[in-house]
């Protein structure tokens, strides 16, 4: 199956500033696959370790000389390393930090060599290291589950893709192919992106066996807790894991996850699946400009899944028909779906971290549910599951934030709406004119990359 980070590991390949690569990227979305296809493609020699599984390898990487690595590795694989021409996989490189470190000494002294590192439980071990991180020696990659465009690529069709990529703002998209292109958004809803869940709908063209895997998916998620902690801390996680699916795009409240856990531990247990990259927080902040982190609040924050897949499956949710969600959820698969294809609709060597706006106020609540940066400015998302909906807080933040142009999401075909007419209840302004974007919610790993050079 198609991965959009291929093109990425090929310019890796050919970069002259090309350094070691350490792919990030939660349990099962694909880094290991990818790598191999990579390799496979490009190289005539290729040698994949997992230094999980041949623990008795991390001896070797004690070694601070990395010919004396190289030469150790030659003996055991009887493998030659032939600069240029070959390319080294560490897999799971996690569970042994001093190959983490060795990889800095690669690129010092081995600048030819093309070494790729992965691991699904890296952050830990990057953050609790006692060594010496090769700061500026290593570049980072950041994996995902496949986004709505890889589902429907694997689906064999390309010719949506190409089309949503070249829509321009202000063109009509007819009421059949919007139909149809819905009806793929709604089965990738349940399926999700874990590419094995993606393969097993593709090739059997069944669904029947996606919630197996989503079980055992979810099984091995919770097995690995077992490696960050006490039970009780395991215990606080599976709560934070089902609290999450079920309160998607919802301010998190920490009694309402545990009411007997003190809030600095479900904090803590939060944070550890953020890491892990299970769950990601879209966080808090109060800026409207540029740049959005300078008013952000790191502990006010909503959680969204990985995978809206394994969402759907925690929360049991089932497909019943591809016409129908749960009515009272579908504003938060709505939600899911979106973030989750923004977070990865960004360039691979940089994480997605989102925000969103809040106020709080008598009389005047308001939230957004995700602040875009467009070039240089900061446009609100709101995101609908149905047709119609208000935009009382999209129009309450255009008119306190002085900004003339909002989007929306929603499952309605698209619109683009010039100096419409709003009332607000604000002390200075009641009445205002603004401009809104509106898009299928199949847009949405395409706002950021929009020709909007005329509208913003």
């Amino acid at each position: 199956m198609y991965r959009e980070i291929e093109k990425y590991l090929s310019e890796w390949k050919e970069s002259k500033h090309r350094k070691p690569l350490i792919l990030r990227g939660a349990r099962q979305v694909g880094k290991t696959y990818s790598v191999d296809k990579f390799a496979q493609e490009n190289f005539s020699d290729y040698l994949k370790i997992n230094i999980e599984q041949e623990q008795e390898l991390h001896s070797i990487f004690k070694s601070r000389k990395p010919e004396v690595i190289l030469n150790e590795l030659s003996l055991i694989y009887n493998f030659t390393f032939r600069e240029g021409k070959c390319l080294l996989f560490i897999d799971e490189i996690q569970s042994c930090p001093e190959a983490i470190v060795s990889l800095g000494y690669f690129y010092k002294q081995n600048p030819d060599l093309h070494i790729i590192a992965a691991g699904s439980l890296l952050d830990h071990t990057l953050n609790e290291m006692s060594y010496s991180m090769p700061v500026g020696r290593v570049e980072f990659a950041y994996m995902y589950p496949m986004n709505f465009f890889e589902f429907l690529i694997a689906n064999n069709k390309q010719g949506y893709v190409d089309y949503i990529k070249k829509y321009q703002i202000g063109k009509e998209i007819s009421d059949a192919l919007h139909k149809n292109i819905s009806e793929y958004l709604r089965t990738y809803f349940f399926i999700g992106g874990m590419p094995e869940a993606v393969n097993y709908y593709v090739t059997e063209n069944d669904l029947s066996g996606i919630e197996k895997y989503h079980a055992n998916l979810i099984s091995s998620i919770e097995y690995d807790f077992s490696k960050y902690g006490t039970r009780k801390e395991q215990e606080y996680l599976r709560d934070i894991l089902r609290y999450t699916a079920n309160n998607i795009g919802k301010k998190v409240k920490y009694t309402h996850v545990n009411r007997h856990a003190q809030s600095k531990h479900l904090k803590e247990a939060f944070l550890k699946l953020e890491m892990s990259r299970i769950i990601h927080l879209v966080r808090h902040t109060k800026s409207s400009e540029i740049p959005l982190k300078q008013l952000e609040n790191q502990d006010v924050f909503k959680p969204v899944f990985m995978d809206i897949g394994v969402l759907n499956h925690i929360a049991g949710i089932k497909l019943i028909g591809l016409n129908e969600l749960v009515t009272a959820f579908e504003g938060s698969i709505a939600e899911q779906f979106a973030i989750q294809e923004i977070i990865s609709s960004g360039p691979p060597y940089q994480e997605q971290k989102l925000n969103y706006w809040l106020r709080e106020a008598k009389n005047s609540n308001a939230e957004i549910n995700c602040l875009l940066q467009i070039k240089n400015q900061v446009i609100p998302l709101e995101i609908k599951a149905g047709k119609t909906g208000s935009l009382k807080s999209l129009h309450v933040f255009l008119a306190e934030k002085n900004k003339k142009t909002g989007i929306r999401l929603n499952m309605d075909t698209p619109t683009w709406g010039k100096d419409l007419k709003a009332k607000v209840n604000l002390k200075k302004k009641t009445e205002f004119s603004y401009n809104l974007i509106s898009l299928p919610l199949y847009f949405a790993g395409q706002i950021q990359a929009l020709k909007t050079e005329r509208i913003f």
